[in-house]
């Protein structure tokens, strides 16, 4: 059975230095949507839509400097592409406060765009139309920006609404508003989450349970550790410093991955060193445990 991959959250901190140019390995997913916007005819049906076709071109290059030029050539076409904001928060901020501002503009534009009443129209199925994904992709960022900049409060405000307004949940917000709800100590928030998506079995969301019910002393915290360990063997030892952090280089990672457990780590790890005993716990209760073999990946 193939190894699936799914896309890692774009960080807001630190930028990438200017004279630096990215070279993905592999193609950049928000690319590949101009194939649907092709299927449904919105290719260039008007200013935004022409705006989001350069867009397309834009993530297709791998020169950060043509990307760059690209999204200002967006925003010429049509000043309500919200993605065009995205990218220049992404590659062309200096500093996560330049990233909240154009993140809070593509907001800004990606609202304006749909208009209220396709916004009302969509409410609750988000993500399934394209034209609301640039808003969502600009208010994600902008709600990470906020939590980076120590505006916790608006930034968990921005995920419940997202989830509101998309509770597919198709980016996985749900996985960082757990960790962002544990370490604010927002345990009835967090467990209202879990509720809502208890089938959730990835390794985000087994370990933040785990941690979750080894506060609570519950009774089935060891059985939730063991299913958390099966589906990604590496977090123990990087929670512990055993193991050293393996980033992923090309902004994907493979589930079960030493990528996946050090994007867990670097989003979560410090709640559970936060947590006495948690570590040390974790690691006696999963050092006789066989890590699940796993196939070569394959890509798709």
């Amino acid at each position: 059975m193939p190894v699936s991959k799914k896309p890692r959250k774009k960080k807001t901190s630190p930028p990438k230095p200017k004279n630096v140019e990215s070279f993905p390995a592999l193609p950049d997913r928000r690319a590949m949507e101009k194939f649907l916007a092709s299927a449904v005819g919105r290719r260039g049906s008007d200013p935004t839509a022409a705006a989001q076709d350069v867009m397309y071109d834009a993530w297709d290059q791998t020169s950060r400097k043509k990307r760059i030029a690209l999204a200002r050539k967006a925003l010429a076409v049509s000043p309500l592409c919200a993605d065009a904001y995205v990218l220049l928060a992404e590659e062309e901020a200096t500093s996560v406060k330049q990233a909240l501002a154009l993140y809070e503009k593509g907001v800004e534009a990606g609202e304006l765009a749909l208009g209220p009443e396709q916004f009302d129209e969509y409410a609750g199925h988000f993500w399934g139309f394209l034209e609301t994904r640039p808003y969502m992709r600009a208010r994600a960022g902008l709600a990470e920006a906020l939590w980076a900049t120590d505006r916790h409060g608006e930034a968990i405000e921005h995920y419940l609404a997202m989830l509101e307004l998309n509770p597919n949940d198709n980016q996985g917000i749900r996985h960082i508003l757990a960790g962002r709800l544990l370490a604010q100590g927002d345990i009835p928030e967090l467990k209202k989450l879990i509720a809502q998506y208890e089938e959730d079995g990835s390794t985000e969301w087994l370990y933040t349970r785990t941690l979750l019910a080894f506060l609570e002393r519950d009774p089935g915290a060891d059985k939730l550790a063991a299913q958390a360990f099966l589906t990604n063997s590496h977090v123990p030892a990087m929670l512990s410093s055993r193991k050293p952090i393996v980033s992923s280089r090309n902004d994907y990672i493979t589930m079960g991955s030493e990528e996946e457990a050090a994007y867990y780590v670097e989003e979560c790890g410090s709640t559970w060193s936060a947590t006495p005993g948690a570590i040390d716990w974790l690691i006696e209760l999963t050092k006789t445990l066989k890590p699940p073999r796993r196939g070569r990946a394959q890509s798709h």
